[in-house]
């Protein structure tokens, strides 16, 4: 089953966070993990959007928050602008939009937050892929790269 890899996924995001002593599990990155794992052929799941999706979004947080302060009205318009980006882009991922509003509401560090954002996101897609080709009859992932 698919949410076993997801669950361990998630698992080596948060051992990943305590070692670092950085917070690594954010809530936008499990809703990725149930897109790629459980429903790989939808074009949200797909690595492009996974990965580029919440890069966009993270760079929509840090301006709208440069811009204006953190409070609800800048995370709504991160969130907005992330669509935006995403949908120009073509890497359309919902789970992206809420990186941005947790980036205008809690104000990381992006130093920090931005390289272990990348690399989670690296992180979900490879295991999404190596338990597509492990296991007898699974869906194959991704539908494609690019």
């Amino acid at each position: 089953m698919s949410t076993d890899v997801a669950t361990a996924a998630l698992l080596a995001l948060v051992g990943i966070g305590a070692a670092l002593h950085e917070p690594v599990l954010i809530p936008p990155l499990a809703a990725s993990a149930a897109l790629v794992h459980c429903a790989p052929a939808l074009p949200l799941a797909q690595p492009r959007s996974v990965i580029v999706g919440h890069m966009l979004g993270a760079a929509a947080g840090y301006a709208v928050a440069a811009a204006g302060h953190g409070n609800a009205w800048a995370a709504a318009l991160a969130a907005g602008v992330t669509l935006a980006l995403t949908t120009l882009a073509r890497t359309p991922h919902s789970p992206a939009c809420a990186t941005a509003v947790i980036i205008v509401l809690q104000g990381p560090a992006p130093g920090r937050f931005v390289p272990l954002l990348f690399g989670a996101t690296v992180l979900l897609v490879l295991t999404a892929y190596a338990a597509s080709r492990v296991r007898r009859g699974a869906a194959r992932y991704p539908a494609y790269w690019w």
